[in-house]
């Protein structure tokens, strides 16, 4: 009897056991579909793609979540920014890691897009600026496609150039025109040390053996590579007129640089030097004082320093502007050869009605 009963439990209890998990293996089985379904959803919805053109984001210094969300919607569109925006909310990101420029190629996946916010991984964006007159040009062109300001670099080069041995007037000769890669983000500071660094590496061994054989500084070689810019826009003539100028300073003659008549009288465009612009009261004009002004006259490409430090011998002492305007010049070696050329180039002018 004792067997019977027994056993009749351990069938009731089979049966319980049974039951529970009749009763659950559905729910498991849903709850399971329910996960590998929002998984993959989630998996679909991360590996979507930009679709459209190259496109720059930019995400500014105080930029909140909502800002970084209208920032991304605004550049890839409302569809792929949402979608961006919200994997990177959900991956935890931060506006201030975000904070910078990243270029987004056409296919790429939003969760790689997202990702890159979330690590700060910005894109290097191009800096350039041709050789422009004064501070403030270089200013305006390299802070143009930076977050900082060109009041931020001027403010940074009054800073730091002083402490580097440059004085005011010579604050143009430490940046050479070229293409640099930044991120956006950097300061004015950092652009200007940026900058400084590339003059450093250019004014090499080689570069001051060079001038020190022609008796000059390297600060001195780029204000004669400064004259010598604005006297020609022939390359092919910069090192012709750069040996005529290196002829009059061993000679001790002045230099007679219209450039820098120019350049004291502040107004670059004059066509025509006359005697009231030779007596301009300037320790620029080099009709008035010997050897060379007391700084650059312009920014300098690194190919007309080169022309200075490998400016071929030859003996001319004089030039003038060729009468029929091609932007060339006479050369001479004697001083009534020079007036010959300098009484064609003056009956052109006048001829053209040029005062």
């Amino acid at each position: 009897m004792a067997t019977r009963n027994n056993q009749s439990k351990k069938k009731k209890k089979a049966k319980k056991k049974g039951s529970w998990w009749q009763r659950h293996t559905m729910a498991l089985l849903i709850t399971a579909c329910a996960i590998i379904a929002i998984a993959g959803g989630l998996a679909i919805y991360a590996l979507q793609s930009y679709h459209g053109e190259d496109a720059w984001v930019y995400i500014p210094k105080d930029a909140t979540k909502e800002s970084v969300r209208d920032s991304l919607r605004s550049s890839l569109g409302n569809g792929e920014g949402t979608r961006v925006w919200a994997l990177w909310s959900l991956a935890g990101g931060s506006p201030a890691t975000a904070h910078g420029a990243y270029l987004i190629s056409s296919n790429t996946r939003s969760i790689d897009t997202a990702r890159r916010l979330k690590q700060g991984a910005q894109t290097p964006v191009k800096v350039a600026f041709p050789s422009v007159r004064v501070l403030e040009q270089v200013a305006n062109r390299v802070m143009s496609t930076l977050e900082a300001s060109p009041e931020d670099f001027m403010a940074a080069s009054d800073s730091i150039l002083p402490a580097e041995g440059y004085t005011p007037e010579e604050f143009v000769a430490a940046y050479l025109p070229d293409t640099y890669e930044m991120y956006w983000t950097a300061s004015g500071s950092q652009v200007v040390e940026r900058l400084l660094n590339y003059r450093r590496q250019f004014w090499n061994d080689s570069r001051r053996e060079k001038a020190c054989r022609l008796g000059l500084t390297p600060m001195e070689v780029t204000t004669l590579a400064s004259i010598v810019a604005e006297e020609s826009a022939k390359s092919d003539e910069h090192p012709v007129i750069a040996r005529l100028y290196l002829n009059r300073l061993k000679k001790g003659m002045l230099l007679q640089a219209d450039p820098t008549v120019k350049f004291a009288t502040g107004d670059p465009s004059l066509r025509r030097i006359l005697n009231k612009h030779l007596s301009t009261p300037s320790p620029y004009n080099t009709y008035l004082h010997k050897g060379l002004p007391p700084g650059p006259i312009r920014v300098v490409a690194p190919a007309v320093i080169d022309a200075v430090l490998d400016a071929p011998d030859h003996s001319y002492l004089y030039m003038c502007a060729k009468e029929d305007f091609s932007g060339r010049h006479n050369f001479a070696t004697d001083y009534a050869t020079h007036m010959a050329n300098a009484r064609r180039y003056q009956a052109a002018l006048n001829k053209r009605g040029i005062k």
